[in-house]
């Protein structure tokens, strides 16, 4: 389980600092005389096999190569449920409280900033997420002053923020719907389920099924994304003895095989992709007026303020009542760091803002100068506090 967890921890890391880099081109491209050519690239349509309309670029990076995403998260969910450290109340009820005061302190923020206008009020719930990739990249540059402890929680409660925010892209951000695809997507479902039940440990199987429910919930009126969890949770976590044609199989995990294979892909090929496809904030014009505009003063002091104000208020008042016992080793200062951390709400807030308003190039400006605020603030004040803080006792 530790050497799982610190290869993860690597990679997250690593991956995090790809992002940085990816995003930090994004604004570069939109800001140069490049900028042209970097939004015609992304506005391109391509092609595509039926009698449906030619897509761009940007469509199949936010709502195909996104569904990897979302299915990777998918499995880290439903790994951590079955026998992480999601498993059982006693482990995951101080993540589980302080992601749902994480999320919602962010969101009443938002909402009270931008409550005049019905049509900015659509973004409430872009600053309730955490970016795991970033938030554990900045929590590596900290070494070993930090307890692993605090790594796990903030790793659970990032987790658990991704499933609270897929809950809310599929009650909320779901357009007009479509019986006949949903009939097709829960015939899938069912397919899948059944491979699940007769015990299928093969990935193809659900791969190809996965497909085809893809398909169907493109042209549901539920967001794209959501089909990768849904195909994430059918997917078997062991390997039933009498079934598996090889010893290795018997000992390989479905999920864990796919996790495996798909992870280096996500972390350092399709987030990548979305972060230059996402974060080409225009900064032309750029003035302090613009920084407090409702939407952007509104996401930053979400990601910013209401996260750290969430999840520290929630852990101590947990901890001082009893419910939940503090991360073995870590002080308060050290729990507050990781609370600000969990304000760095990259790639998850800017899809939330994509979807909150459609095709609104000024909006959507907004959201990306929010999010890169809220998150760069988060970032650093985390990781200053985390350094300042005592070091864990041994």
């Amino acid at each position: 389980m530790i050497a799982t967890l610190r290869q993860f921890l690597r990679l997250e890391a690593a991956s995090g600092i790809v992002l940085v880099a990816a995003a930090v081109l994004a604004i570069a491209l939109a800001n140069s005389a490049l900028a042209p050519a970097y939004h015609g690239f992304l506005h391109f349509a391509v092609p595509t096999p039926g009698p449906g309309p030619d897509l761009p670029i940007e469509w199949w990076i936010n709502d195909a190569l996104m569904v990897v995403f979302f299915l990777l998260v998918g499995l880290e969910i439903k790994r951590e449920m079955v026998e992480g450290e999601l498993a059982g109340w006693s482990r995951a009820a101080l993540p589980i409280i302080a992601a749902a005061a994480g999320m919602a302190v962010p969101a009443a923020i938002y909402a009270s900033i931008t409550w005049a206008d019905p049509t900015v009020l659509r973004g409430w719930a872009i600053p309730a997420a955490t970016d795991i990739a970033f938030a554990v990249g900045v929590l590596a540059l900290v070494g070993s002053r930090v307890p692993p402890s605090l790594k796990v929680f903030l790793l659970a409660l990032a987790i658990l923020d991704d499933l609270g925010a897929i809950l809310i892209i599929a009650l909320f951000y779901a357009g007009a719907l479509s019986l006949p695809a949903l009939g097709g997507a829960a015939a899938c479902l069912a397919v899948l389920v059944g491979l699940n039940y007769f015990g299928v440990t093969r990935l193809w199987p659900y791969l190809i099924v996965g497909g085809a429910l893809w398909m169907s919930v493109v042209h549901s009126g539920i967001h794209a994304t959501i089909a990768g969890v849904l195909l994430a949770m059918t997917i078997p976590l062991g390997v039933p003895d009498g079934v598996a044609d090889t010893e290795a199989e018997r000992r390989a995990s479905p999920i864990l095989r796919l996790e495996h294979a798909l992870h280096p892909w996500v972390a350092f090929g399709i987030l990548p992709l979305f972060a230059l496809a996402n974060a080409g904030v225009d900064l032309s014009g750029l003035t302090l007026a613009a920084l407090f505009a409702p939407v952007p003063l509104a996401i930053a002091a979400g990601l910013f303020a209401g996260k750290q104000l969430g999840v520290f208020t929630a852990v101590w008042v947990s901890v001082r009542l009893g419910l939940v016992a503090r991360p073995a080793g870590a002080t308060w200062p050290q729990v507050w760091g990781v609370a600000v951390l969990c304000g760095i709400g990259f790639t998850m807030s800017l899809f939330i803002g994509v979807l909150a308003f459609p095709g609104d190039a000024a909006h959507l400006n907004d959201v990306r100068l929010g999010v890169l605020t809220g998150s760069l603030l988060s970032a650093m004040v985390g990781y200053l506090v985390l350094r300042l803080a005592p070091p864990h006792k041994l």
